[in-house]
């Protein structure tokens, strides 16, 4: 297996992760929901995330065409699971798509973007882009929790869920 299919599985890993989340809320409108102190909803956290690998995957890595609206990320709301739950596997898709067909030689080339004012490897970013998916993930499940006073876990970063050698 290639270092690209590891952080292609890695991240389709997560991005199941926030679907199960989404489907451990109880009431589709505490999706939506945050608590004092938390600015982004799971909701628009899930949209965030999709987005994010959306445009900096699918669209500089894989030419997609995507065209990514961050504000909408952030200021949506009411959506539907099912409307999340699409965004996420397209993302998947995408990731898996992507990643799948990019040469591993391509880690060690400067990403195509500046990014925060920087250059950065391709491999460098990914890892950042997959740690960056990680950690929102783990706020969504905060997040549920507090607002369901659930001490459920959503099993999110499974070991089985990964491909073994």
């Amino acid at each position: 297996m290639t270092i690209t299919a590891w952080i292609a599985s890695l991240m389709s890993r997560e991005l199941a992760s926030y679907s199960r989340e989404l489907d451990m809320f109880p009431d589709e409108a505490l999706i939506w929901a945050t608590v004092p102190g938390v600015a982004n909803s799971a909701g628009n956290l899930a949209l965030h995330v999709a987005g994010n690998l959306q445009h900096f995957v699918g669209a500089t890595l894989g030419d997609t065409g995507y065209v990514r609206n961050r504000d909408l990320e952030f200021s949506a709301r009411g959506l539907s699971r099912e409307a999340l739950h699409a965004e996420l596997s397209t993302a998947s898709r995408v990731v898996t798509a992507v990643l799948g067909q990019l040469p591993e030689s391509r880690l060690q080339e400067t990403y195509p973007d500046i990014l925060g004012g920087v250059r950065l490897s391709t491999g460098l970013f990914l890892q950042h882009l997959s740690s960056h998916l990680a950690f929102h993930l783990g706020q969504v499940g905060y997040l549920r929790r507090v607002l369901t006073q659930s001490t459920e876990s959503s099993g999110a970063l499974s070991m089985k869920a990964l491909p073994s050698s």
